[in-house]
């Protein structure tokens, strides 16, 4: 798997996070306290997100972050 695929399979684990938490991006980012045009690039897979952003993400979603990047659904 190269590096496009990894993103959009983070990202695409992301939005499904967040929209089965029922939260816009809007809202997440501020949970995460992140840039809203940040969730938005992270969930189209053009971003190659930090680790720290990661953890920010999985903790504003009340989840672990390895399960952002176990692709198992």
């Amino acid at each position: 798997m190269n590096k496009r695929e990894l993103l959009l399979k983070l990202g695409n684990k992301i939005r499904y996070e967040r929209m089965r938490k029922e939260l816009s991006q809007e809202e997440l980012a501020a949970l995460a306290n992140i840039n809203m045009r940040s969730i938005s690039t992270i969930e189209c897979g053009i971003t190659d997100i930090k680790f720290t952003t990661l953890t920010k993400i999985a903790e504003a979603l009340n989840i672990e972050t390895t399960s952002l990047i176990d692709f198992r659904l």
